[in-house]
């Protein structure tokens, strides 16, 4: 996971819905499914990481825990 990435996208969460990345998580999934090369895999995989990331930290901060940790 790359912070920075995921930082951008809880801004991009606050900003919009979570419900964006939900959907963008759900298409990604759906193109590993087609005759993708290893190289492309491991990229899509690291997007979706990314963005179930972000949920995650979003999910966090909406728990009432600090959006920086000490």
């Amino acid at each position: 996971m790359k912070l920075p990435v995921i930082k951008h996208l809880t801004e991009f969460i606050e900003q919009n819905d979570v419900d964006y990345v939900l959907e963008t998580i759900e298409t990604l999934e759906a193109l590993t499914e087609a005759p993708l090369k290893d190289e492309e895999l491991d990229v899509i995989g690291e997007l979706i990481s990314n963005l179930y990331g972000a949920v995650e930290v979003d999910k966090l901060i909406k728990e009432g825990n600090p959006k920086k940790m000490p």
